[in-house]
C-alpha cells in the first residue's frame, strides 16, 4: 500500500528534486510574467464591466464619466507599479508588503498586512475560478448546471499543477496567458484601425438595447459623487495581484531585484494598455451592461427577460471588432476563459511564499515553511486550495457575490506598504550625506508618499462604497487571520522560552557517562535535547552520539556552531538529506550500523514536546510519530521517547484536578462490579 501511494504521488507531481537543484526552478522573466502577473492581466476581462455596471444605475448617460474613472484607475496603477519597483529593490528577500510593514511600522502592522494578503490570495483563487466557470457555462450547459463541482475540479487541477513546481506550472500556464494578451492587443489595434482609418461602424451585440433603472433620468449631487466613487472602487479590481511580484522576488533568476522590477514594468504596461483599450472600444461600440440585466436591459420597450445572457464587456467588444463567431473571436473567448482560471496561479505562488515567511517568523504553523518534493511550498499550496474550495462551495461559485469581498485586502496592504517605504527612505535619508544619493532618495520618498496617500484614499472609498455589499466579510476574515497568527506567535514564544537552555538549572545537568551504544536525535540545542542526552548517559552505552538530519544548510551550520560553543562531550553526527526527508536517512543509517555490528542493540532517543491542548499538536511537526512508527519495525532497534512537558500540559493537569482526581492516560475505566467496589471500600477503611 505505501508503494502504491508513492507511485500515485510520483505520477501526479513528478519525481522528488534534491535541495541543491533549487536554482534550476528559478524563473526567467518570460515565465515569471504569467506566473506572478496573470491575476492583474486577466482582471481586464471583468474590471471594465464592473465600472459600466455600476454607472448603469444612473442610466446610459452616466457612461460619459467612464473615461475619467479610467484615467483615475490608470494613474493609480502607474503609482502602485512605480512604488513596488522601489520595494523590490529595497526588500528583495520576498517578504514584500509584509516585510516592509514589519520592518518599518512594527510587528502589529506586519500582521495586519499579512492578514489582508492571505484573505486576498484566497479570494483571488475563488473569484478567478468562479468567473472562469461562468464564462465556460455560457457555452456548455453542463458547466452551468454543475458550476460548483466544476469549480472544485478546476481548483484541484490547479493545485496538482502547482505541486509539480513553480517552473513547471509557469511554463504550462505561459502559453494561454500570452495568447490572451496577444488576442486583446490585436483586438484593440484592429478596432482602432477600423474606427480611425477605415471609418467602419462597429456595434456591440447589446448596442440596440436601452437601460431602464430607478435613476434612468440621471442623478446629481452627492448621490452622483458616491456612484462615481463606487464605480472607481469596482474598477480597481484591475490592480489585484500587483503585489505578488514583490512577494515572489526569490523565485526570479539573478539579478533578482532587477528582473522583478522589469517584470513589474511589463505587467503594468500591458495591463494599462489593455484596460484603456477595452474601455475605449466598449464606449465606441455602445456596449450596454446592467446590474440586473433581465429587468434593466430593454429591447423595444420590453425587458429582455431571464433567458438573456449578459456577456462580459471583452466578449461584446470582441464580437463587434472581429465579428461574432469568427475564428479570432473564438480564440479570444477561449483564451479569456482559460486565463481567468490561470489568474488563480498568482495566488498559488504568492500565498505559499508568504505563508513560508510567516511560518519562519512563527506566525503560522511551521509546516508551511517546508518545501515539498518538487521544491515548492506544498503545504501552503494545499492550504490555499482548501480555503478557496470552501469559499467556492459556500458562495456557490457566484463571482458576483465573491467579487464584493475583493479589493479591501489589496488596498490595506498597498497603504501599509507604501507608508512603510516612506519610513524606510526617511531612515536612509538621515544616514546619507552625498547630494546625488539624497536626491535619489527624496524622489523615491515622494513617489512612495504619493502612493501611500492615494492608496489610503482609495481604501476609504472602497470601505465606504462596498462595506454593505460584502466588504465586511473580508474584514472579518482579516480579523480572524490576525487573531490566529497572534495566538500561534504567543504559543511559539512560550515554547521557545520554556525550552531555552539554562545552564544553572539542576534538571538540565548531564550525569556521568555510561557504557551502551545510543543515538539521541537532535533538531535544536535546547532543554529537551539536553534532557534526552542526560537520560541516554544513564543507560551506560558503549557509544553515545547525537544525530541530526541536515535539511536546511543554514540551520545545520548554526546547530554545529552551538554544539561546539557548548563544549558538549557527545559527538554530533550530521546526515545530509538533499531531498529534505527525515525518516528515510535515519532508517538507512540505523540499518547500516546493524549490518556493521549485528550483535549490537541500537537505542534511539527522541525528545518530544508534551502539550495540553489538541490544537497545539497542529503547530508542531509530528516527525517523532513517523520516526517511531518506522523504527519499531526495524530489528535490533529500541525507541525511547524523552518527553518534555510544556506549561500548557501542566495547566491541563491542574484543570483536571480541580474537577476530579488526576488520572494518567488510560487509567480511567468504567464502573467496577459491586463486589470489587466493596473490596476497595474495605481496603480503603483499613488504610
Amino acid at each position: 500500500m505505501p508503494k502504491l501511494t508513492e507511485l500515485s504521488k510520483r505520477i501526479l507531481i513528478g519525481r522528488a528534486l534534491r535541495s541543491d537543484r533549487l536554482g534550476e526552478t528559478l524563473l526567467p522573466k518570460r515565465v515569471a510574467l504569467p506566473v506572478f502577473a496573470s491575476d492583474p492581466l486577466s482582471s481586464v476581462a471583468y474590471a471594465p464591466g464592473e465600472v459600466l455596471i455600476v454607472l448603469s444605475l444612473a442610466g446610459v448617460g452616466a457612461y460619459m464619466y467612464s473615461p475619467w474613472i479610467t484615467v483615475a484607475i490608470v494613474v493609480l496603477m502607474v503609482v502602485v507599479v512605480a512604488s513596488y519597483r522601489k520595494t523590490v529593490h529595497a526588500y528583495p528577500s520576498g517578504g514584500g508588503d509584509y516585510e516592509v510593514a514589519t520592518t518599518n511600522l512594527g510587528r502589529r502592522a506586519g500582521q495586519v498586512v499579512a492578514s489582508a494578503l492571505l484573505v486576498d490570495y484566497v479570494l483571488t483563487v475563488a473569484v478567478s475560478v468562479s468567473a472562469g466557470v461562468e464564462n465556460l457555462g455560457s457555452a456548455w450547459s453542463f458547466v452551468a448546471e454543475h458550476k460548483v463541482l466544476c469549480a472544485l475540479v478546476v481548483i484541484g487541477l490547479l493545485t496538482t499543477m502547482n505541486l509539480r513546481g513553480v517552473k513547471e506550472s509557469g511554463t504550462l500556464f505561459a502559453i494561454p496567458t500570452y495568447v490572451f494578451v496577444g488576442s486583446v492587443l490585436i483586438m484593440i489595434g484592429w478596432g482602432a484601425f477600423r474606427a480611425l482609418v477605415l471609418g467602419d461602424t462597429m456595434r456591440a451585440p447589446t448596442a440596440d438595447l436601452e437601460i431602464r433603472s430607478e435613476h434612468a433620468d440621471g442623478i446629481a449631487g452627492f448621490a452622483l459623487i458616491f456612484l462615481l466613487l463606487r464605480a472607481f472602487s469596482s474598477g480597481c479590481a484591475a490592480l489585484t495581484g500587483v503585489e505578488a511580484i514583490s512577494n515572489g522576488v526569490p523565485a526570479f533568476r539573478k539579478p533578482k531585484s532587477r528582473n522583478a522590477a522589469t517584470t513589474l514594468a511589463m505587467m503594468g504596461t500591458l495591463a494599462i494598455s489593455m484596460f484603456v483599450g477595452i474601455i475605449a472600444l466598449a464606449l465606441h461600440t455602445d456596449v450596454r451592461m446592467a446590474e440586473r440585466p433581465a429587468e434593466e436591459l430593454v429591447r423595444h420597450g420590453e425587458a429582455v427577460g431571464a433567458d438573456f445572457v449578459q456577456n462580459p464587456v471583452i466578449a461584446q467588444v470582441g464580437a463587434a471588432v472581429f465579428g461574432d463567431g469568427s475564428l479570432p473571436f473564438v480564440i479570444l473567448a477561449a483564451a479569456t476563459a482559460l486565463v481567468l482560471f490561470l489568474a488563480a496561479n498568482t495566488a498559488y505562488n504568492g500565498f505559499p511564499v508568504l505563508g513560508s515567511i510567516l511560518a519562519h517568523d512563527r506566525f503560522l504553523p511551521r509546516q508551511l515553511h517546508t518545501r515539498g518534493d518538487r521544491l515548492a511550498f506544498s503545504n501552503g499550496i494545499l492550504f490555499v486550495a482548501l480555503l478557496a474550495g470552501a469559499l467556492v462551495y459556500f458562495f456557490q461559485a457566484d463571482s458576483t457575490r465573491l467579487i464584493q469581498l475583493y479589493i479591501v485586502g489589496v488596498f490595506v496592504s498597498f497603504t501599509f506598504s507604501q507608508t512603510g517605504m516612506v519610513r524606510h527612505w526617511n531612515r536612509m535619508l538621515a544616514a546619507e550625506h552625498a547630494p546625488a544619493a539624497r536626491r535619489r532618495i527624496l524622489r523615491s520618498r515622494a513617489m512612495n508618499g504619493f502612493g501611500a496617500a492615494f492608496c489610503a484614499l482609495v481604501l476609504v472609498v472602497v470601505l465606504v462604497t462596498k462595506f454593505t455589499h460584502g466588504a465586511w466579510i473580508a474584514l472579518a476574515g482579516m480579523g480572524f487571520f490576525y487573531g490566529v497568527m497572534a495566538a500561534i506567535h504567543r504559543h511559539y514564544d512560550r515554547v521557545a522560552q520554556e525550552v531555552a537552555v539554562v545552564e544553572s538549572e539542576e534538571d538540565d545537568a548531564m550525569p556521568r557517562p555510561g557504557h551502551m551504544h545510543s543515538i539521541v536525535l537532535v533538531s535544536q540545542l535546547h532543554r529537551p535535547t539536553m534532557r534526552a542526552l542526560a537520560y541516554a548517559k544513564l543507560v551506560r552505552s558503549d557509544r553515545l552520539e547525537a544525530l541530526t538530519i541536515g535539511v536546511d544548510a543554514e540551520e545545520t551550520r548554526q546547530l554545529q556552531q552551538q554544539w561546539v560553543d557548548s563544549e558538549l562531550d557527545v559527538p554530533l553526527i550530521v546526515i545530509e538529506s538533499p531531498y529534505r526527508e527525515i525518516t528515510r536517512p535515519l532508517i538507512e543509517y540505523v540499518k547500516r550500523l546493524r549490518q556493521e555490528k549485528p550483535d549490537t542493540v541500537i537505542s534511539v532517543y527522541i525528545p518530544e514536546y508534551v502539550v495540553g491542548h489538541w490544537y497545539e499538536h497542529l503547530l508542531h511537526n509530528q516527525s517523532a510519530l513517523r520516526l517511531k512508527a518506522r523504527l519499531l519495525f526495524t530489528p535490533g532497534v529500541m525507541v525511547t521517547s524523552v518527553p518534555y512537558q510544556l506549561g500548557s500540559s501542566e495547566r491541563a493537569k491542574q484543570r483536571a484536578r480541580r474537577g476530579a482526581e488526576w488520572q494518567a492516560p488510560g487509567a480511567v475505566r468504567g464502573p467496577a462490579p459491586a463486589g470489587v467496589r466493596k473490596r476497595r471500600e474495605t481496603t480503603d477503611r483499613q488504610r
